[in-house]
């Protein structure tokens, strides 16, 4: 993997925006306006990086629905979301209920060691417009003779259709929170709405405050009182649960089908990590990870288990000390063995994975100037070191609008 430079198109923030990307630019206490798109660089892979990666994901997503099958049992505590939780989400797991999406956190430093995960966000995975659709547009654009390591469009339509297909269904709310301001989780929902719909659904635009409950059909129901059969929510579980309709989420047969389902809550949770290092001990792709306090770890990465773009991350390391503000922490800590980003000439890459239907189907890269991956990190394109597919990927022309 190799970082390089490259001239930005002249009109990139037109077509960024057009394509769905309206969030890029951030606005600082100071005034400042910072990018969050930085199309100045870009990230190469060689075919066989790619490959092994996709495997390494693959696996991992396998590891972690042990992981959750673990945590169900509540062997490792009420894990911030506690007992009717954890039943809920063990019976959404034993039932098979279909997911869609996730997106892993691996380090990787292309320089020939084996990638290091750093968490899966697997309920409300945001960063997918830019990984989709954006970074694709900029490949046509600039390397159109390129390969990207880019599947994720026709793979959420394929999986928009096996579910589908399995459920019988037609008729698809989708839902986010409009207390997100920057946008992201709008231009999220409206994208999933665009695949979903590509994916032989009719779909219909909903706020989760606007979500009714009504008492005679003893079900969910939207603001026309139509019947909300099968959801896309791009908000928590572990929020959902403490709404004051998280009672009735309990009763599984008087519910949709929720997208992303239950058993997700137990992927996001950064208990995950500690889960997984309880079953596979010294694994390759992980980090040494435990619940409550650092157990032997001397240098360690305190995540809350809900936390969120960075917030209320701790590190303790030499030279390092760093406590992020926020609004996570209560619902409990895992301790995770620190391990440094890797460093391109002073920016620092994540590789976001994403997997859907347990198959690693794409990648989309942030980097930040120090320790912590937050909200002012940068989002930069990649392409494969091989030449283009003869047959271009089927992504529709401003997808999220």
């Amino acid at each position: 993997m190799k970082r390089l430079a490259v001239a930005p198109r002249p009109d990139w923030k037109q077509k960024i925006e057009e394509q769905g990307l309206v969030f890029s630019t951030t606005t600082m206490p100071d005034g400042r306006k910072i990018e969050y798109w930085n199309e100045s660089a870009y990230y190469e892979f060689t075919m066989d990086e790619v490959e092994t990666l996709e495997k390494t994901a693959e696996d991992m997503h396998l590891m972690c629905l042990e992981a959750a099958k673990f945590l169900a049992t509540g062997a490792m505590g009420g894990i911030g979301i506690g007992q009717q939780a954890l039943e809920l989400a063990a019976e959404s797991l034993q039932a098979g209920d279909m997911d869609i999406y996730g997106r892993f956190d691996f380090i990787y430093d292309g320089a020939g060691g084996p990638a290091k995960m750093l968490e899966y966000n697997a309920d409300t995975p945001t960063g997918l417009i830019e990984a989709s659709v954006a970074q694709w547009f900029w490949l046509q654009d600039v390397f159109p003779e390129k390969d990207q390591w880019n599947g994720i469009h026709e793979a959420l339509i394929r999986q928009w259709k096996k579910l589908q297909y399995r459920t019988g269904m037609s008729t698809l709310h989708v839902a986010h929170s409009e207390a997100e301001e920057s946008g992201e989780d709008w231009m999220t929902a409206a994208y999933m709405r665009d695949v979903a719909s590509q994916g032989g659904w009719t779909t219909i635009g909903i706020n989760m405050s606007d979500i009714g409950w009504d008492p005679n059909l003893n079900r969910f129901v939207d603001l026309d009182n139509f019947m909300i059969s099968t959801m896309f929510k791009l908000y928590p579980w572990e929020l959902m649960m403490k709404e004051p309709f998280g009672h009735r989420l309990l009763q599984r047969a008087h519910n949709p089908r929720w997208v992303e389902p239950a058993w997700k809550m137990l992927l996001s949770n950064k208990a995950l990590l500690a889960a997984l290092w309880h079953l596979y001990p010294g694994h390759e792709n992980l980090l040494p990870a435990y619940l409550n306090d650092p157990g032997p770890l001397t240098e360690w990465v305190a995540k809350p288990l809900h936390g969120r773009e960075g917030d209320n991350i701790r590190i303790h390391a030499p030279g390092i000390e760093i406590d992020q503000p926020g609004k996570y922490g209560r619902e409990g800590w895992c301790f995770q063995q620190y391990q440094q980003l890797p460093d391109f000439d002073g920016n620092h890459p994540v590789l976001g994975l994403w997997v859907v239907d347990g198959e690693s189907v794409g990648c989309g890269i942030r980097e930040s100037d120090g320790p912590v991956t937050d909200y002012f990190c940068r989002f930069v394109p990649n392409t494969i070191d091989a030449p283009a597919p003869n047959l271009a990927p089927a992504t529709s022309n401003g997808a999220a609008l």
